[in-house]
């Protein structure tokens, strides 16, 4: 039997055009910068209980594989805290995760530049998809390549409002396309 090298090629090019092309390791630390890293459980602004790199441990949780992994059980995470090869790892899992739900939620998200991808992915891990989808005018201006609107609109927001400065340096990214932080 001969392998059909060609479909297999098709195929890994199709699911790589699904995926946005991004510097993780910038995006890491722009997380880093933005949400902070945390080893000990604490209450972010909204009194939700969080841990490392922003991990929401009411919505998200943390599995039983990454339990496993960490070599923990739940009661120790919040009695011990984590260390921050844990949280880099519940960070990356996050990533994984929103980046997925971006551009099945969005496909136009795998064609944008590194850091149009990494500004939604930063907003995407900070609000969630569901109220990141909520963001129907900057949406549409994102898949209308319109960023300085996309900017516009993110910034008239209650979400700009509760990070302030992360906004503000957000929006300016979307609209310029380089992000300084």
């Amino acid at each position: 039997m001969v392998f059909d090298h060609s479909q297999r090629t098709t195929e890994e090019q199709a699911r790589e055009n699904r995926k946005m092309k991004y510097n993780r390791e910038a995006l890491i630390d722009q997380l880093i910068l933005h949400e902070g890293m945390k080893l000990e459980v604490y209450k972010d602004h909204l009194g939700i209980d969080t841990i490392g790199i922003g991990r929401n441990l009411e919505d998200r949780g943390i599995t039983d594989g990454e339990l496993a992994f960490m070599n923990m059980l739940k009661a120790e995470i919040y009695e011990q805290g984590i260390t921050e090869t844990h949280a880099r790892f519940l960070l990356s899992n996050d990533i994984d995760i929103v980046e997925k739900e971006l551009v099945a939620s969005h496909p136009c998200t795998a064609g944008l530049d590194d850091v149009r991808c990494r500004v939604l992915l930063d907003m995407a891990i900070n609000l969630g998809m569901p109220r990141l989808n909520k963001f129907k005018n900057m949406w549409k201006a994102v898949h209308d390549r319109d960023f300085s609107l996309a900017a516009v609109e993110m910034l008239d927001s209650r979400w700009a409002s509760q990070v302030g400065q992360r906004a503000v340096r957000l929006a300016n990214a979307m609209r310029d396309g380089e992000l300084v932080c």
